[in-house]
C-alpha cells in the first residue's frame, strides 16, 4: 500500500512525486496520459513508485485515510477529476489540489466537498521545476483538520528558510492558499517587469555591453533588491549559444498563464491599486502586438538623445529599481490584508511572507524586513514602517530621474511610473478626487461630502435646472 497518490505527471507532479519518495514515502502514480506514465516509470520506477491504472486503483492502492495530490491544469480539469474520484473516496480522504487554481473555485470546492466528508486543500506551489524537486514553497489553505493528517510529507519536502525553517504553514480555510499563490505571482510579474525596465534603462538608454549589464545586476544581488530572479537574469546576460549572446536573439513577446490577471482582478475587485502588477500585466500584452509594434516604430521615431554616461546614472537605476520593488511588494500585501478581511479568514501576512523566504520565485532580501514591519505595529501597509519609510526617501528620488529620463528619451517604463504614481498618490493629503466627485454629481446627482463632514452626504443643484433627489451613493 503507497503512503500518498499523485494524480498528474508533467514537469511539477513528477518532480513533487520523486521530492515525496526522496522523503521516504511510497507513492502510487497516475496519469489519464498513458505515455506520460510510462515514461515516468522507466526514469524513476526503481523508487518507491507504483504506476496505477485507473482512479479505481489508485484508492485501492492507498493507505486510508487516502492522501492524494491533484497536479492537473487549473479551473475545469480541477473540477472533472475531483468528479471522477469521489466515487473511490472515503469519509476523512484528504484531496489536495497543487495546481494555480483560481481561488474562487478553491473555496467553492471545499465547501462541496465538506458536505461529502471528503477533506480538501488548496495548495500554492512556487518555486518551478527545480523548487518542486528539492523544496517548494508550499501555501496550502482549506481544511484544517486535513492540514494537520498532510503537514508531515507537506513540511517534509518543503523549501528550508535560511533559519531552517521549512517554507509550508497553514494559512487559513477554504482559498487563503491560492490567493497567497495568486498573489505571489503577481508580485513576481511586477518584479520581473521592473527588472526588464532597468535592463533596458541601460541597454537602450545608456548603450551597455551585455557582459556590463549582466556584472551590475551580479552587484545589485544584496541586501533588499537581491534575490532569486535578481540571480537569473545575471545568469541569462552571460547566456551564450554558439559564441553568441542568447538573449538579443528572443523574440520580445511575452506568455502568460492567468495567474497575474486574477490578481489584477482580485484587486480591482477589492479596490486595492495594484497598479505595477496591473501594469506588468499590460505590458505583456502590448508585447503580443508584434506587428503593430514594427509599424508603429517606422512612424513614430524616439527622440535622437546621446546616450546617458556615468557609473552615477547606474546608481540611480538601482535605486529606482529597489524603490519600486518596496511599492510592488506593498501592493501585494494590501491584497492579502483586504482579502482576509473580504472573506473572513483568520490569515496571519507574516506567515505568508515567511513561506516566500525559501524555494519560490519571489524570495528575496525584502522579506525580512516586511515580516518585522508586521510585527508589532498594527500597520496594513509597510511603506510605512520606519526602515522602509527611510528607504523609500533615499530612493524615490532617483526613482523620479530615472522615470523622466525614460520619458524623455521615449523607453517605456510602465511599472517603474506606475509605482511613482501610486507613492505620490499615496503620499498626498489632498487628492484632485474633490473635482471628480463634483464631476459625478454634476452630471449623475452622485453627491459628495465636505471635508468638515465627511459621513454627512450632500448634492447641489449645479446648473439652477436640476432637482433635489440624488443617486444613491455605493461603490460597486
Amino acid at each position: 500500500m503507497a503512503q500518498i497518490g499523485m494524480v498528474g505527471l508533467a514537469v511539477m507532479g513528477s518532480n513533487l512525486a520523486r521530492n515525496i519518495e526522496s522523503k521516504g514515502y511510497s507513492v502510487a502514480v497516475y496519469d489519464i496520459d498513458k505515455d506520460a506514465e510510462q515514461r515516468f516509470m522507466a526514469a524513476y520506477g526503481s523508487g518507491a513508485f507504483e504506476a496505477v491504472q485507473s482512479l479505481g486503483e489508485l484508492a485501492q492502492k492507498l493507505e486510508t485515510p487516502r492522501m492524494i495530490v491533484m497536479m492537473v491544469r487549473a479551473g475545469e480539469p480541477v473540477d472533472r477529476l475531483i468528479e471522477e474520484i469521489l466515487p473511490y473516496l472515503a469519509e476523512g480522504d484528504i484531496l489536495i489540489d497543487g495546481g494555480n487554481s483560481d481561488f474562487h473555485d478553491t473555496r467553492r470546492r471545499q465547501k462541496m466537498l465538506n458536505e461529502k466528508k471528503i477533506r480538501y486543500i488548496g495548495m500554492g506551489v512556487s518555486g518551478g521545476e527545480q523548487g518542486a524537486l528539492h523544496g517548494p514553497s508550499l501555501m496550502p489553505g482549506g481544511d484544517r483538520d486535513a492540514w494537520e493528517g498532510v503537514k508531515h510529507i507537506l513540511t517534509a519536502i518543503a523549501a528550508k528558510a535560511p533559519d531552517g525553517t521549512p517554507c509550508c504553514a497553514y494559512l487559513g480555510p477554504d482559498g487563503a492558499g491560492h490567493l497567497t499563490k495568486t498573489v505571489h505571482n503577481g508580485i513576481e510579474y511586477g518584479e520581473m517587469q521592473l527588472i526588464c525596465e532597468a535592463y533596458q534603462m541601460m541597454c537602450d538608454g545608456m548603450g551597455m555591453k551585455q557582459e556590463d549589464m549582466a556584472e551590475t545586476f551580479r552587484t545589485w544581488n544584496t541586501g533588499m533588491l537581491g534575490g532569486y530572479l535578481i540571480s537569473i537574469t545575471v545568469d541569462i546576460l552571460k547566456y551564450r549559444e554558439n559564441g553568441r549572446y542568447l538573449l538579443p536573439q528572443i523574440l520580445d513577446v511575452a506568455g502568460q498563464k492567468g495567474t497575474g490577471k486574477w490578481t489584477v482582478i482580485e484587486a480591482a475587485s477589492s479596490g486595492v491599486p495594484a497598479t505595477i502588477t496591473a501594469e506588468a500585466l499590460f505590458a505583456r500584452f502590448l508585447s503580443n502586438k508584434k506587428e503593430e509594434r514594427k509599424r508603429a516604430a517606422q512612424l513614430f521615431p524616439a527622440p535622437e538623445l546621446a546616450a546617458m554616461p556615468g557609473a552615477a546614472l547606474i546608481e540611480e537605476i538601482r535605486s529606482a529599481l529597489l524603490a519600486s520593488k518596496i511599492i510592488l511588494y506593498a501592493q501585494g500585501c494590501m491584497i492579502l490584508a483586504e482579502g482576509a478581511g473580504t472573506y473572513g479568514w483568520e490569515f496571519d501576512l507574516r506567515t505568508a511572507l515567511r513561506l516566500w523566504r525559501g524555494g519560490c520565485i519571489i524570495r528575496s532580501g525584502m522579506l525580512d524586513g516586511l515580516i518585522e514591519a508586521f510585527g508589532e505595529r498594527k500597520l496594513r501597509n509597510p511603506m510605512l514602517a520606519p526602515e522602509f519609510t527611510k528607504r523609500l526617501n533615499e530612493a524615490v528620488p532617483s526613482l523620479r530621474k530615472i522615470v523622466a529620463e525614460g520619458a524623455a528619451r521615449g523607453i517605456p517604463l510602465p511599472a517603474m511610473s506606475s509605482a511613482l504614481s501610486f507613492f505620490d498618490g499615496y503620499r498626498s493629503g489632498k487628492l484632485s478626487a474633490n473635482l471628480l466627485q463634483a464631476q459625478r454629481d454634476y452630471f449623475g446627482a452622485h453627491g459628495y461630502a465636505l471635508e468638515d463632514a465627511p459621513d454627512t452626504p450632500r448634492h447641489t443643484d449645479w446648473t439652477g435646472k436640476g432637482g433635489k433627489i440624488t443617486s444613491g451613493t455605493y461603490n460597486a
